[in-house]
């Protein structure tokens, strides 16, 4: 990495993680991918490292660490296992961050040292069955009562939701109030009425236990309201923001795992008495996924950057998160290209990229929402 904005310490943080990743995630990504198991004995390791707090202050139990720092650890979580890396990306961005963005002291006491140090889990519960990009349309409701909140919600698609403890939840406080009626509460698992669905059959992305959160008559404390009433909109769009960050890191690991299996079987592979790396075709696609690979990170980099500076996000974010997305897609499909029938077998690596590339340009915003945001920033409306 020679960019001039890398430091001497983001070359180390990178190093220390990759050699972690590779060391205790790498001997088991295709297993968990194939049993769809959450890997808690790596987890609860990276917990001990800090990597569910990278941004939260120490004096709450994180590390304290900057944006950049951020997308280092989660692209570099991802390159080896994806569905790693979202459960942290998730966890950090759209869960912890909104509370340390928007909650009292009381509530940052309450619920971020264990949600920084690994020891409770965090979800971000917006999404539901007819609910996707219009989040001013969901149909959940938090009704005020004596002393509590009365919730009643189906939330689905629930990243990190099989496993959460903490669950940011997306409701109507009042109805009549349209857009300015939806607030966020925060519910914790073992909540009377607090049920958790099935785990979803994903096709990629498999070891993260995404699942529906559904909340019957659940009383939550009136003064688990994070931020105001009517705030809803408002804390959900700072949130994915930041969560889109995170989700373009994750996109440029995945992206960049394939470019090195590409190279690597290029360089191994013999057809007609030479390497595939010395035939031009192939040379033509490691070209371009090389070119699509580094044009993501420096536009994922220059999004954490300016979030560090204290600057405005939304469209930077959104741009990262666009291109790496859709960068993690055409780079995956060429490395399985360039691996021919083998790419398309589960005993080689690029067949799970592939899959896991695809939900990238879905979540935490589609592609198309991200265009209308970018479109709609450059124009001025």
């Amino acid at each position: 990495m020679t960019e001039p904005f890398i430091t001497a310490k983001n070359r180390l943080l990178r190093r220390t993680v990759r050699s972690f990743c590779d060391q205790e995630l790498r001997p088991i990504a295709a297993e968990i991918d194939q049993e769809a198991r959450f890997p808690w004995e790596v987890v609860e390791k990276m917990g001990r490292l800090g990597y569910f707090g990278i941004q939260a202050p120490p004096e709450l139990g994180g590390a304290g660490l900057d944006a950049l720092s951020y997308v280092i650890i989660i692209e570099e979580v991802s390159r080896v296992s994806a569905a790693v890396g979202l459960c942290l990306s998730v966890h950090n961005s759209v869960a912890l961050y909104p509370i340390l963005a928007f909650g009292s002291p009381e509530q940052q006491q309450r619920w971020v040292p264990a949600l920084a140090q690994g020891r409770k889990i965090g979800a971000f519960c917006l999404t539901e069955p007819n609910v996707g990009s219009d989040a001013g349309a969901i149909t959940a409701t938090a009704l005020p009562a004596s002393d509590h909140w009365l919730v009643n919600a189906n939330k689905v698609f629930v990243t990190n939701g099989g496993i959460a403890d903490i669950c940011l939840i997306f409701a109507r406080t009042d109805p009549a109030a349209g857009r300015k009626g939806i607030s966020v509460v925060v519910a914790e698992r073992g909540t009377q009425g607090f049920v958790v669905g099935d785990l979803e059959d994903l096709c990629g992305m498999r070891a993260n236990p995404v699942a529906s959160i559904r909340l019957y008559d659940c009383r939550i404390p009136r003064d688990h309201l994070l931020g105001r009433a009517g705030q809803g909109l408002t804390i959900g769009m700072a949130a994915l923001d930041t969560g889109r960050i995170g989700i373009a890191a994750q996109a440029l690991g995945i992206a960049q795992a394939a470019l090195d299996e590409g190279v690597r079987y290029a360089n191994q592979r013999q057809q007609f008495g030479v390497p595939l790396g010395r035939h031009q075709a192939i040379q033509m696609m490691i070209a371009d996924m090389a070119t699509q690979v580094e044009a993501a990170r420096l536009m994922v980099y220059r999004a954490a950057l300016l979030k560090d500076q204290g600057a405005a996000v939304s469209r930077a974010a959104a741009q990262a998160k666009l291109f790496a997305s859709e960068a993690a897609c055409t780079v995956t499909d060429l490395a399985v290209q360039i691996h021919g029938g083998y790419g398309y077998s589960k005993a080689y690596a690029v067949e799970r990229y592939y899959r896991d590339a695809r939900v990238t340009r879905i979540y935490e915003g589609t592609s198309e929402v991200h265009r209308m945001v970018i479109a709609r920033d450059v124009l001025g409306n």
